[in-house]
């Protein structure tokens, strides 16, 4: 199972100190004990954007699943989300023309990261839901699958601080272990159908 992971700094790892406690490894893991053998490339870029997935597409080589983690980075420089979404769209669009599944984590709530100024919280949480629900949609015209990952861990990430990393922006270890968890079910219903 050639897995490999695309995106920005959450699915490069940024934030944790042991590769191990990143998503890569996590998810590789999770599918191992599955039963699949998982060969493991990780081509996400920290600070990437959507506009960025072309390049990290075009570097991969044969893929069984693709795992796709951005937005946050469109959200914070303040890319229109149906521009995004569509630059989404034709990676999602170019793996699946390559033959991989491709799961896609669309953009966290940002409102609950602590840099954020409480009387915009409100707006930052509806930006990124809009932005969200653009990518999601994105995502299905290409063929791939969302996993709600937002849904999953965002009351988590909002009530527990040893969640994030010491820059308070990435997730630290027990971060990634919850993101992974809330991936873990897409990533291994698209990994099951390979194998049939």
């Amino acid at each position: 199972m050639r897995l490999c992971l695309l995106g920005d700094s959450i699915a490069a790892g940024v934030g944790s100190t042991r590769r191990e406690d990143t998503l890569g490894p996590l998810l590789a893991d999770r599918l191992r004990q599955a039963g699949h053998r998982v060969d493991l490339d990780v081509r996400a870029v920290p600070g990437a954007r959507s506009a960025d997935l072309r390049a990290q597409v075009r570097a991969t080589g044969a893929v069984d699943v693709a795992v796709i983690v951005i937005g946050a980075n469109d959200l914070t420089r303040f890319v229109p989300a149906q521009v995004g979404a569509q630059q989404l769209h034709d990676a999602v669009a170019d793996l699946r023309a390559k033959g991989a599944e491709v799961v896609v984590a669309t953009a966290p709530d940002l409102s609950i990261v602590s840099h954020v100024p409480p009387a915009l919280r409100d707006v930052v949480s509806a930006a990124s839901r809009q932005y969200a629900q653009a990518q999601q949609q994105a995502v299905i015209r290409a063929g791939g699958v969302v996993a709600h990952v937002e849904r999953a861990v965002t009351p988590r990430f909002a009530t527990d601080p040893s969640l994030f990393a010491a820059d308070r922006f990435h997730p630290s270890a027990a971060g990634y272990r919850a993101i992974a968890d809330a991936l873990a079910p897409a990533v291994e219903a698209v990994a099951d159908r390979r194998r049939v």
